[in-house]
């Protein structure tokens, strides 16, 4: 192909399984030999990562690069948008922030003129790629926000991809939501939509089938695939706002040796929670528990709490006091019972926050555990830094506009620790083994615990093996000859108008 091919993973819902899909056709060319990229024009996400070039991109995309064995770029998502509250978002362009929209002002205008440097990107992937696997936003059948799409049925449009709609059986009416997807969209925008790709299922296929027969006859489309419902994937959350975490729990699956303690891991579901994957590194760790709360009492038995990162470190800092855990954090740090905060949590642990960037707050007090001042500069820090800390190699990602002037206590990565309190900007630092042994050592000893760390774990295979279990997924259950045809071929001809189609 002297351009490369193409495909669009859409969905009926928000979650309904694009990323992961998306990830698993990327792993499943790889293999094939093929040379494949992802790509999502916009995404709205807490959950970012930093690329070797110092671009922000949503993770669900870097987790895709890595399922296709490339290095991720800001190619690969073009426009990042980050909210700060329900009605406005950082607007993050080309792996760099460029301001702060409301809902209206990006939707009213802006995002039709970013259409033009998302088609752009993507036919530069094109160029270099054998085929690439777009990820769409929630549903393409969002008739409000069809005139300026540039990720579902836009991008699809302008590249001629096929697309093929995912929809989550777990969820009920799955049937519905493919009929009612495809007979929403306008007659130009059917004609891309070639088939479904069911999701999430439990049980006897073959129960399922009279209804897929039922659905071809209705829509003239058929289904590629019917995916069973795989437990312990752990794959990144693309958006924490549409994640309810609370006493959401992350396990590993792996018991502790016979005789030695569980690790119990609280991390505060602060608002605007970003980066919460950190923890993930965490809870791959056997006999590990990793519970997300909200409540003071719920760090009574805890033997870490983890303050993670936040979109809004102000509104984070008020929220801890409101609730009760500011206090609980303070009585843990006088005990010498560990606490560890990340980026926005590592900024509430100091003494004073001045503002005027995220929040406007201007200057705030903070809760006093660590000997830290922050002030916010307009300027956003992107780095992927590397160091040392508890004698082992570290590497990380940095994404702040706090500035951090640490004023004592002992160095830890680019914070301090003072007792059992950790602080550091670095998001991904618990990724790296030796350090992660090293650091839940010192807690375990902290918190009186026996737990060991197992001395071979790595993070690293542990995610491979995800994405080729996402891999498999696919080969085994999808139609693979009948997708690669798409994704060479483009779409079908002659695909049935299903009435009433939206305007375009």
């Amino acid at each position: 192909m002297s351009k490369g091919g193409g495909l669009l993973v859409a969905g009926t819902t928000s979650d309904a399984g694009k990323s992961v899909v998306t990830a698993g056709i990327c792993r499943w060319l790889v293999r094939q030999g093929v040379r494949v990229a992802p790509f999502k024009g916009q995404n709205m996400s807490l959950n970012s990562f930093v690329t070797r070039e110092g671009a922000e991109i949503g993770r669900a995309q870097a987790m895709q690069a890595q399922a296709a064995r490339v290095e991720p770029t800001a190619l690969m998502n073009p426009v990042l948008l980050k909210p700060g509250s329900d009605r406005s978002s950082q607007v993050v362009l080309m792996g760099k922030p460029v301001g702060e929209l409301s809902a209206r002002g990006y939707h009213g205008g802006r995002q039709q003129a970013l259409l033009g440097t998302v088609v752009e990107c993507l036919e530069e992937l094109r160029s270099t790629y054998d085929a690439v696997i777009c990820e769409g936003a929630g549903s393409p059948a969002e008739i409000n926000l069809r005139r300026n799409d540039i990720v579902n049925m836009g991008i699809a449009r302008a590249a001629r991809f096929p697309v093929v709609v995912v929809g989550d059986i777990d969820r009920g009416g799955v049937f519905a939501q493919f009929f009612g997807t495809t007979a929403l969209l306008a007659p130009e925008d059917q004609e891309l939509v070639a088939g479904y790709l069911v999701n999430k299922f439990r049980g006897d296929v073959t129960l399922l089938e009279p209804g897929l027969d039922m659905l071809l006859g209705l829509t003239g489309r058929r289904t590629f695939g019917v995916l069973p419902y795989a437990h312990g994937l752990g794959i990144d959350e693309e958006d924490g706002l549409r994640v309810s975490l609370r006493g959401a729990v992350r396990e590993s699956v792996v018991a502790p040796p016979v005789g030695e303690d569980v690790l119990r891991v609280a991390v505060c579901a602060v608002p605007l929670m970003s980066n919460f994957t950190d923890v993930d590194a965490l809870a791959a760790e056997p006999g590990v528990v990793v519970r997300f709360v909200d409540r003071p009492e719920e760090l009574v038995d805890a033997d870490l709490v983890v303050v993670p990162g936040t979109r809004g470190t102000v509104k984070a800092l008020a929220w801890l006091r409101e609730r009760g855990l500011a206090d609980a954090l303070a009585r843990r740090a006088a005990e010498g019972r560990p606490v560890l905060g990340i980026c926005g949590g590592f900024q509430v642990l100091g003494e004073h926050i001045d503002d005027e960037v995220e929040s406007k707050a201007g200057e705030v007090p903070a809760l006093g555990l660590l000997p830290v001042r922050v002030r916010f500069a307009p300027e956003k820090t992107l780095a992927r830094p590397v160091g040392e800390a508890l004698g082992e190699r570290v590497e990380g990602y940095e994404i702040h506009h706090g500035v951090a002037d640490v004023l004592g206590g002992e160095p830890f990565l680019d914070g301090c620790r003072v007792g059992a309190v950790w602080g550091t900007h670095w998001h991904g630092s618990l990724e790296s083994d030796g350090f992660r042994r090293a650091f839940l050592t010192d807690v375990a000893r902290a918190a009186g615990r026996r737990f060991v760390p197992a001395p071979d774990t790595s993070f690293g295979a542990l995610r491979e093996e995800q994405l080729d279990r996402l891999g498999d997924l696919i080969e085994e259950h999808a139609d693979t000859d009948a997708l690669w045809k798409l994704i060479e071929q483009g779409p079908p001809t002659g695909l049935p108008f299903i009435a009433p189609g939206a305007p375009s």
